[in-house]
């Protein structure tokens, strides 16, 4: 719950100025008074730790305010807040130097024992432009607030009036720490106090951990330095071996294509070839039709006449070459070569075939070219292949075989 401010002063709340921080176990809460004081507070049910400084919400609360670039105030209730993060810590010194001079006055109150010395570091480490104001109640950090708008309050720490005041070298100590834990300002020159002096030794071991730093900060580089320089010799490496693998697979590649190239340069010579052939067999086979029409024309003795006749047609039926036949059996031809060999064992191989042939559909002519038979030679076998399966003269061999499969 906020606590009571002034009555005279204007307080602004709105339901959605929070944020929750289930892993803290708080939530924080942010109003604005008197038009520009930012007023943030956390509501728990014990003393948290504050993670993280909700930056996000401020640039809220600063924008629906029309305080986004003009001078605003800070106040943070330390009520519940038993410690806070290096990242909070980091905060509120970016809002030291990164708003400054529109952050005009930063003031922390109700500031429980655990805090007292983390405040006192904030106020040793701002800038001389900015007002911390550390206070017992929210009314008397309001009021140093108040001071500071009417002019009344100069930059730097206005709680003399408390006697709070921190000596020199205390605030020189708690700044240099400040300096090189939260910003990493490590080439900073810590002025030690002379010897005998009672801050001398403490300034000293900060000076000598200043150092050791340098050597640490300066050990982590030199680390980091080699191994982004052994992984870019790493990632050089594979780039190598990737174009290198590259070349391999055009060089394959090429060759490839090389004998592609080859190889289809002679199947075009191979057709050409068997082009030619075609047409010399066509050439004589027409050569010798022409033959055996004069020697049907012949008036000579009939024996002869057949015996020419035949030679004829056996060098024609030699002559004419085409295709073999490629069949890819189908498991119903598979199961009909299966059955007639099972039905007819005295089948020889050649007679099988034929039938599965004959079964395709293919004619007389075609098988016997496929056979190297002349055709009366595969009327005969045709004839023959009858007798074998017990077929009558006018049951066709086909429709036989069609019907051997459905049976």
């Amino acid at each position: 719950m906020e606590p009571a401010i002034r009555p005279a002063l204007e307080i602004v709340e709105k339901s959605h100025w929070k944020k929750h921080h289930p892993a803290g176990g708080y939530t924080k809460w942010m109003s604005v008074i008197d038009g520009n004081i930012i007023h943030t507070w956390v509501d728990a049910k014990t003393d948290v730790m504050l993670d993280v400084m909700d930056i996000d919400l401020l640039q809220i609360v600063l924008s629906e305010s029309a305080l986004q670039n003009k001078q605003f105030h800070i106040l943070f209730d330390l009520r519940h807040i038993r410690n806070i993060t290096f990242a909070y810590k980091k905060a509120i010194t970016d809002l030291f130097f990164n708003r400054s001079p529109i952050l005009g006055v930063i003031g922390f109150y109700n500031i429980p024992e655990s805090m007292r010395i983390i405040v006192d570091t904030f106020a040793a480490i701002a800038p001389e432009t900015l007002c911390i104001a550390l206070t017992d109640t929210c009314q008397e950090a309001i009021d140093c607030i108040m001071a500071f708008k009417a002019g009344e309050c100069l930059a730097g720490n206005p709680n003399n009036q408390n006697n709070n005041a921190e000596p020199a070298l205390k605030k020189r100590f708690l700044g240099a720490i400040a300096r090189i834990s939260w910003l990493n300002m490590l080439d900073e020159q810590i002025v030690i106090p002379p010897p005998g002096n009672l801050y001398h030794p403490f300034f000293q071991a900060l000076d000598f951990l200043r150092s050791d730093l340098i050597v640490k900060e300066h050990e982590k580089n030199c680390e980091i330095k080699q191994l982004k320089e052994g992984f870019e010799h790493r990632i050089t490496e594979m780039v190598i071996k990737i174009n290198a693998q590259a070349e391999v697979n055009k060089k394959s590649t090429r060759d490839m294509e090389k004998e592609i190239a080859v190889l289809t340069g002679r199947i075009a010579n191979r057709d050409i070839e068997l082009t030619k052939a075609s047409k010399i067999i066509t050439a004589k086979t027409k050569g010798l039709r022409d033959l055996l029409d004069k020697v049907e024309t012949l008036e000579i003795d009939p024996h002869v006449k057949i015996v020419m006749t035949n030679s004829c047609l056996s060098l024609i039926e030699t002559k004419v070459t085409e295709k073999p036949l490629y069949i890819e059996m189908s498991e119903s031809d598979s199961l009909i070569l299966s059955t007639l060999q099972k039905r007819f064992p005295a089948l020889t191989q050649r007679e099988l075939k034929i039938c599965l042939l004959i079964k395709l559909n293919y004619d007389t002519t075609e098988i016997a070219r496929s056979k190297g038979l002349s055709k009366r030679g595969m009327e005969s076998i045709r004839y023959r292949l009858h007798s074998k399966l017990g077929l009558e003269k006018h049951q066709s061999i086909k429709n036989y075989l069609l019907e051997l499969l459905t049976d």
